[in-house]
């Protein structure tokens, strides 16, 4: 797990040493920088080196991010993980609904942080479980780890910046009037309560993108209704999004009962995590993920 960056003219005119290098061109944070240099993980032509030192055109410089960290903080538990992409650097699952990301009080040893500790126990990777985005409980889809602090530092800028792409399935209630559009409304956190949130004026700015792919009637005799399948993507990416946008507009996420309504048809909120696109820190290309589509989410277009 090293990265490798040749000097290039370019740099030797931008940058007066390696430390502003590191900081400005290959965007690594202070805190990053200083466990970097008391570990001794940055050499400058295969030596260890002084940081404050200048440099030459086509000189190497190598960052080792192989340095040991304890992640004895997460307990370690076996668990079929779906695995959708992995290399040096990052690990890409497909999360099922009613597990949760994070360790907590309720989820100490089931979250899906877990079952990555025993993945990396497995593969002798000794650092922290660093899950790069978020997901609700009962939302299935992708979920990215990060294998060191530098690839989440790299994913988190690029989402900060709008360069980290998310696009969501989702089955809502009713029939939208505008088969395409955007729902720009401010997102905050509702008075007295610790989860939900609201649209209110006092809110972040928040942005979801949206598409109707599909409107059908539901297969159930007991619940006949009219559903839509839609499309997101997220400009923002603030808690229960698209949950609240659409629960707000008139049109809850079939199953949602934090926004909306208990149904027959599915057990919790129809949200699908289906497609995120970034580039790669290291490779500098651009990647683009996709999953398949959940059993119970499926069943209902049938």
């Amino acid at each position: 797990m090293k990265l490798k960056y040749c000097i290039e003219e370019i740099d030797k005119n931008k940058y007066e040493n390696i430390h502003s290098l590191l900081k400005n061109e290959l965007h690594i944070s202070n805190r990053l920088l200083t466990k970097l240099i008391e570990q001794n993980c940055i050499c400058l032509n295969n030596s260890i080196c002084d940081t404050r030192n200048s440099f030459e055109v086509h000189d190497m410089l190598t960052i080792d991010f192989e340095y040991f960290e304890d992640n004895t903080n997460v307990v370690s538990t076996k668990m079929d993980l779906d695995i959708i992409y992995e290399d040096e650097w990052l690990l890409i699952i497909n999360k099922p609904a009613g597990i949760a990301i994070h360790p907590s009080i309720l989820h100490y040893a089931d979250s899906l942080s877990n079952g990555v500790k025993f993945y990396f126990d497995s593969i002798g990777l000794q650092k922290k479980i660093r899950p790069v985005n978020r997901l609700d409980f009962n939302t299935s889809g992708l979920v990215i780890f990060a294998k060191c602090a530098y690839i989440q530092e790299a994913l988190s800028k690029q989402m900060n910046e709008n360069l980290f792409k998310k696009e969501y399935l989702c089955i809502v209630e009713g029939v939208l009037d505008k088969k395409t559009g955007s729902i720009d409304l401010p997102i905050a956190r509702k008075p007295g309560s610790i989860i939900e949130r609201c649209i209110d004026s006092t809110g972040q700015p928040s942005r979801t993108i949206y598409k109707v792919i599909k409107e059908f009637q539901s297969n159930s005799q007991n619940d006949m209704k009219s559903l839509s399948l839609v499309k997101c993507r997220l400009e923002t990416g603030r808690t229960h999004q698209i949950r609240v946008h659409f629960s707000h507009i008139g049109h809850p996420l079939l199953g949602d009962t934090l926004y909306g309504n208990s149904s027959p048809l599915i057990t919790r909120q129809a949200l699908h995590s289906y497609m995120i696109s970034f580039v790669h820190p290291i490779t500098k290309k651009e990647q683009c993920f996709t999953c398949p589509f959940p059993d119970d989410m499926k069943d209902l277009l049938t």
